[in-house]
């Protein structure tokens, strides 16, 4: 599966959740948000990304998980539809707007996203971020099987490589000298080391990790989207790890804020 594909049928498996919604003033598990609330944050998230891709300055929040949230209430504020056909078909079109955007060829500099400067490529990755961290709290919020695999897991990669540095919990990580390495089960990896709490994230694996962490894709993207906590994933089987110092393992989520 391509970006392109996972993009485009992620946003399709939204609208098809969102279409069957009964009353999307329903609450969202672990939110302060309604389902209307949250289709409505996509739509805007996918139009602004949308933008970006087609070269438009827009500016949301200062990228601290803090910024990020408050520009999204003014957001959500200003904009009153949470009808679920209308939120539906805008979350699909814009998606397709931004693939439309992203495959022309190049007349800027790369977009000044939420999270900072990025290439269309690690944008595209961050779209699919964000529509299937959503997507899942709309499943379960509607009973509806989520959208998730291992393949659009993969995909996230990117962005999250790209990201991870910034949404560093500065309190959790102070002091922490460490190198971890990331694998997802069946698939992709990479390395995380940390320096007196300064973070560098690589696309490859540390030469002597003090820690390897292997986890379920699913469970890994749940992880890092604040979804799902390290014990969780641990009692359902999601993670595995050792190393001179497996120990550090369970820590490891903690050591992030996500937006």
């Amino acid at each position: 599966m391509g970006l392109d594909e996972a993009i485009r049928g992620t946003a399709a498996d939204i609208a098809t959740t969102l279409r069957g919604a009964p009353d999307t003033g329903a609450a969202v598990p672990g939110s302060r948000w309604t389902v209307g609330e949250a289709a409505a944050h996509l739509a805007q998230a996918n139009e602004l990304m949308a933008q970006l891709a087609d070269g438009k300055a827009r500016r949301h929040g200062d990228g601290t998980p803090r910024g990020l949230a408050e520009a999204n209430q003014l957001a959500l504020a200003a904009f009153a539809e949470r009808r679920a056909e209308p939120l539906a078909a805008m979350i699909v079109e814009q998606a397709d707007a931004f693939l439309r955007s992203a495959a022309r060829p190049v007349s800027h500099g790369e977009p000044v996203t939420p999270m900072g400067p990025m290439s269309l490529d690690v944008l595209g990755s961050y779209l699919l971020t964000h529509m299937l961290g959503h997507g899942y709290d709309l499943a379960r919020a509607l009973d509806r099987p989520h959208m998730l695999d291992r393949a659009r897991v993969e995909l996230t990669l990117p962005f999250l490589i790209t990201a991870m540095p910034r949404v560093v919990d500065a309190a959790a990580a102070a002091g922490l000298t460490a190198r971890y390495t990331i694998r997802l089960r069946g698939g992709a990896g990479f390395g995380a080391t940390f320096t007196d709490g300064a973070l560098t994230v690589t696309p490859h694996p540390p030469g002597r990790p003090d820690c390897t962490i292997l986890t379920e894709p699913v469970a890994f993207l749940l992880m890092a989207l604040g979804r799902l906590g390290p014990w969780g994933a641990a009692a359902r089987g999601g993670v595995l790890a050792w190393g001179r110092k497996p120990w550090l393992a369970p820590r490891f989520p903690t050591l992030f804020s996500p937006p």
